[in-house]
């Protein structure tokens, strides 16, 4: 698979992303709900930052898929908020956070790695972006 379909996959994968982000509110059940800066929110707060997020990655995702030099720095910013934001989930929600540490340990590395690897796609790239 090349770069650009690699790219390709990632855009879409952030605009399906962004859909799950801005229904989080719909989730009933006490342990779902949209994670900001390491707490999950429920309630006015969940569906707020769910939609601010998702709507985030619903253009950066449209970003990447049409290769736009704009989402290079929104990426940037997007992989450095996963990072915190799984750091700040440990700290301040062990129980939850180590609960399932297989799902955790595979999760965090899925999700830094798709951040990231868009970036380094971007970047890599960047003489293409438009």
């Amino acid at each position: 698979m090349n770069d650009r379909t690699l790219l390709r996959v990632c855009g879409i994968c952030f605009c399906l992303l962004a859909v799950s982000n801005m229904t989080k509110f719909l989730e009933m059940s006490s342990n779902q709900g949209f994670m900001f800066f390491g707490m999950r929110q429920h309630g006015t707060p969940n569906l707020v930052w769910g939609w601010v997020f998702g709507l985030y990655l619903l253009i950066y995702g449209i970003g990447v898929l049409r290769m736009r030099a704009w989402a290079l720095p929104m990426g940037t910013a997007d992989a450095a908020y996963v990072v915190v934001n799984l750091v700040l989930f440990m700290i301040r929600m062990p129980g939850e956070a180590f609960a399932h540490l297989l799902f955790g340990l595979v999760y965090t590395i899925v999700a830094i790695a798709f951040s990231s690897g868009a970036v380094y796609l971007l970047r890599k790239h960047r003489d293409e972006l438009t």
